[in-house]
């Protein structure tokens, strides 16, 4: 008991947390108060000293063509929403089969989904591209899409959630009483997987909500535009156009609170499945 308490008061560990607060924080803070500046307290005030004008930027960014923003985040949320469930379902089945099942080639597979985790998402990109191209889907919501239905790394943690939580004597008691392969993954195994499937949503989530590269290289219309490929297109006018750069920090402020929303409607579930996590490992 003293070794756990001397642990748990030791100074070098809370300045070790203190530090990555700040360092995570530090950046949402400085976005806050500069959202609330006008143009020319942007670039003349003291970078922490908050002001006064947050809701007439954000009527700036509301006016800005006729509600362009609003159309980006509706954008991205399609992105992300729909990507993230699929991806999700997608990793499910695909994370049970190689937990659960006994098929030619599966090491092989699992080892090329393993190799996948390591191939950094912008690499792909312009071969994705190029064979959206060949079937005309680039500059469509497809093209962003497609790309985010399957993720390596989502079906890596399914197997592992799917191998820790889904009992092999559940599944042969549910294929006795004449459950199907299809009933038995809809109604055994995908609730006994929930919490670690809110973990691969929440992942996969703020991964395309974050995503820059794979949208700008694949749309050219602005209107089809998630938020982080137009929040770019404000900052590079902002050269420009100085007022830009107000709008730019107001949308990137905007653009967290959906994703704050999210973190906070979801929390039980990842919390749980965490602490579920370590205490299995």
């Amino acid at each position: 008991m003293s070794v756990l308490s001397a642990q748990k008061r030791s100074p070098l560990a809370t300045t070790l947390l203190l530090l990555g607060a700040a360092y995570c924080l530090l950046p949402v803070l400085w976005v806050l108060i500069a959202s609330s500046k006008s143009i020319g307290e942007l670039f003349s005030t003291f970078t922490l000293a908050p002001s006064t004008h947050l809701l007439d930027n954000i009527v700036d960014l509301n006016n800005y063509r006729d509600g362009l923003y609003w159309r980006w985040m509706a954008n991205t949320a399609l992105y992300a929403g729909v990507g993230a469930a699929a991806s999700t379902l997608i990793s499910a089945m695909a994370g049970y089969a190689l937990a659960k099942f006994e098929f030619r080639g599966k090491s092989l597979v699992f080892n090329l989904i393993l190799a996948g985790v390591l191939v950094p998402g912008v690499i792909l990109a312009i071969p994705q591209y190029l064979l959206l191209a060949e079937v005309g889907m680039t500059n469509t919501y497809w093209a962003v899409l497609l790309p985010s239905f399957i993720s390596p790394y989502g079906i890596y943690l399914a197997r592992i959630f799917a191998a820790a939580s889904v009992p092999t004597e559940i599944l042969e008691a549910s294929r006795i009483d004449g459950a199907g392969d299809w009933r038995t993954f809809g109604t055994v195994v995908l609730p006994m997987m929930r919490t670690g499937l809110v973990t691969v949503f929440l992942f996969q989530f703020v991964a395309i909500w974050n995503n820059f590269m794979l949208p700008y290289i694949m749309l050219g219309n602005d209107r089809l535009y998630p938020i982080t490929v137009g929040l770019n297109g404000l900052l590079n006018q902002g050269a420009n156009q100085p007022s830009m750069y107000t709008a730019v920090v107001t949308g990137a402020l905007v653009s967290i609170v959906p994703l704050i929303a999210l973190f906070l409607t979801l929390q039980r579930y990842w919390q749980v499945d965490l602490a579920a996590g370590g205490v299995k490992a």
